[in-house]
């Protein structure tokens, strides 16, 4: 089991969500969030003062996966993720974490079978 969080661009989630269909994951947790990397924020204009705003908007998406679906889970997250045919600064990041366990509240099923 590996569980993927991947930050994107806010106006990619609806992309992401299809392409993740297409390849049956339908279970996900997103997340408004707020960062920087190599666009370093951006420079914004208000009442004719220019300011800097270090925190861009992003989104988080967090998917439990078994072990069989992490990697059409990335190939769809980077095929809905990705700005244009080969991307720009900014489309995000994705990182693969093991997971030790999963616990379905419910019915206290655990392991793969939670997912």
């Amino acid at each position: 089991m590996k569980l993927i969080i991947a930050i994107i661009q806010p106006s990619r989630l609806e992309a992401v969500k299809a392409a993740l269909t297409e390849v049956e994951v339908f279970r996900l947790t997103v997340m408004d969030c707020q960062g920087f990397g190599r666009q370093k924020g951006q420079t914004e204009l208000y009442r004719g003062h220019e300011f800097k705003i270090n925190l861009l908007r992003k989104v988080q998406l967090q998917i439990a996966v078994n072990d069989d679906f992490v990697e059409p889970t990335i190939s769809a997250i980077l095929k809905g993720g990705r700005t244009g045919e080969k991307g720009q600064i900014g489309d995000g990041k994705i990182f693969v974490l093991p997971m030790d366990d999963c616990i379905r509240i419910r019915t206290g099923e655990r392991g793969p079978e939670a997912i």
